[in-house]
């Protein structure tokens, strides 16, 4: 007898209902299909819903300040060129200060320094009876207030960038300590607990904390990055307010 006729001769038992089950959705987890991200977020437990909520909340509202700042921060970086550029050219003060305040626009950066010190040194200037120490002075504090606004000017928003990427991952953590709880309770009352019942609590909950870092590492990217650019700008401003006062200063010597 061959084993082809022992094998057709064989009795061929039907599998148990659950065990066909079972293997259906092994295959079908194998079959390469991959994990659909929105039926876990539809089949989530309402606690899991409302935290994935606002991590995607937190999300774009965290993607919208990274654009703005970029563009700020863009455009102070090329408006400071292009101060520079016209300043250290060898052009009349008095023209660049009547050209920061004749343009119909809002001057920002290191024109806003130059444009606060050299009007607050001409008005001092027009007085009588006030020296040079005076006026410099003077040029001095106005070009320090502009500077802390400047300075806080891109500084706006980057500090709710970074509350943003801190504490999104706590608040996928409790998604997931949300969603496991929710899948304990519900083992409890099944006695013949399988992974097939455990594994869409676990999904989900994982799903919590994957999406908790998703929101958070742009976040906190972005905020060191922008930090880092706002410390070289204020650098940048507070170096040429020096070198500014020191040419007033030379000038105020000149017309004693």
């Amino acid at each position: 007898m061959t084993l082809t006729t022992i094998l057709t001769a064989a009795p061929v038992e039907a599998l148990p209902p659950e065990t066909a089950v079972a293997a259906v959705e092994t295959a079908a987890a194998t079959s390469g299909e991959g994990i659909s991200y929105l039926q876990l977020l539809l089949h989530a437990s309402l606690p899991v819903q409302v935290i994935m909520l606002l991590l995607a909340l937190g999300s774009v509202l965290s993607w919208v300040i990274i654009f703005r700042k970029y563009r700020v921060f863009s455009r102070a970086n090329d408006e400071a060129d292009d101060f520079e550029s016209r300043f250290w050219s060898g052009a009349d003060l008095t023209q660049l200060y009547r050209a920061a305040t004749d343009r119909n626009r809002v001057v920002a950066g290191l024109e806003a320094i130059f444009e606060a010190g050299f009007r607050e040194y001409a008005r001092l200037r027009q007085k009588k009876g006030v020296d040079g120490r005076t006026q410099l002075e003077g040029a001095q504090r106005a070009m320090r207030a502009t500077f802390a606004r400047e300075v806080d000017r891109l500084e706006h928003n980057l500090e709710l960038l970074a509350n943003i990427g801190s504490t999104a991952p706590y608040v996928g953590l409790v998604g997931t300590v949300f969603g496991i709880m929710v899948t304990m309770h519900g083992l409890a009352s099944d006695q013949q607990a399988s992974i097939a019942a455990v594994a869409p609590g676990i999904s989900e909950a994982l799903f919590a904390t994957a999406m908790g870092l998703f929101v958070a590492i742009p976040a906190v990217w972005a905020y060191n990055r922008f930090a880092t650019r706002v410390e070289r700008l204020s650098v940048r401003y507070e170096s040429f307010a020096e070198e500014f006062s020191s040419i007033l200063q030379r000038q105020s010597h000149v017309e004693e």
